[in-house]
């Protein structure tokens, strides 16, 4: 475990952030009357969670190992975002959990995904 932490320390703390983002009793802001908000917001933290875990991958790792990544770097944040629309939904009060939610999550994955091995890939091994 150790090594994982050393490894992919910024990763580990985006995780840790939306860990505490996704079950805090956020404050009512004008931003709630923006239509979509929420989504956007679980797009983008699960998005820049991805293109996080890329560039520490690519930065230890001079080959992809695609059963790994696929497995640790696309369904566990999937899985992470699954996980934690059950803990709104049975561990708080104040937040529920959403399949809304759920897919905004997947699809800022996925794109994170994309982005990652069709722009930072290429960027970044590019200057080896």
């Amino acid at each position: 475990m150790v090594k994982y932490i050393c490894k992919y320390p910024f990763s580990l703390l985006v995780i840790a952030a939306i860990l505490f983002l996704s079950l805090f009793n956020p404050p009512k802001t004008r931003l709630d009357d923006v239509t979509f908000i929420d989504k956007i917001a679980h797009v983008c933290m699960y998005g820049g969670l991805e293109l996080i875990i890329w560039v520490e991958y690519l930065r230890l790792h001079a080959d992809l190992n695609k059963v790994k990544f696929i497995l640790l770097g696309i369904a566990a944040p999937i899985a992470l975002g699954g996980i934690m629309e059950l803990a709104q939904m049975l561990l708080t009060v104040n937040r529920s959990g959403e399949w809304a939610d759920f897919i905004a999550d997947t699809l800022g994955v996925l794109a994170g995904a994309a982005a990652g091995l069709f722009i930072l890939r290429p960027l970044i091994w590019r200057k080896r």
